[in-house]
């Protein structure tokens, strides 16, 4: 998963998405990532991973890099996902 757009659940911190840059073990560095608040019109992360969600949507801006600790899902993220998920009209603050 290195290098590539993925989507990330953690056991304590919720749902991020971002460039996978180190996984090891539990643990995952993610560059130009940003937290997934709120999606609506996905069933799973699996959806959600190939842009597939509507309605209120709330993400936020993206950071630098991060460190997550107990991710327990790493999903990669189709081209459509990730058109839909770095676009500007997924932050709504």
């Amino acid at each position: 998963m290195i290098g590539k757009m993925c989507v990330l659940r953690t056991c304590s911190a919720g749902v991020h998405y971002g460039e996978v840059a180190e996984h090891i073990g539990m643990q995952v560095v993610l560059k130009k990532a940003r937290r997934i608040w709120k999606w609506e019109g996905a069933f799973t992360l699996n959806e959600v991973s190939k842009g597939k969600f509507t309605g209120d949507t709330r993400m936020s801006d993206s950071v630098d890099q991060i460190l997550l600790t107990e991710v327990i899902e790493i999903i990669p993220v189709t081209e459509a996902g990730v058109s839909t998920l770095s676009g500007s009209n997924t932050y709504i603050p």
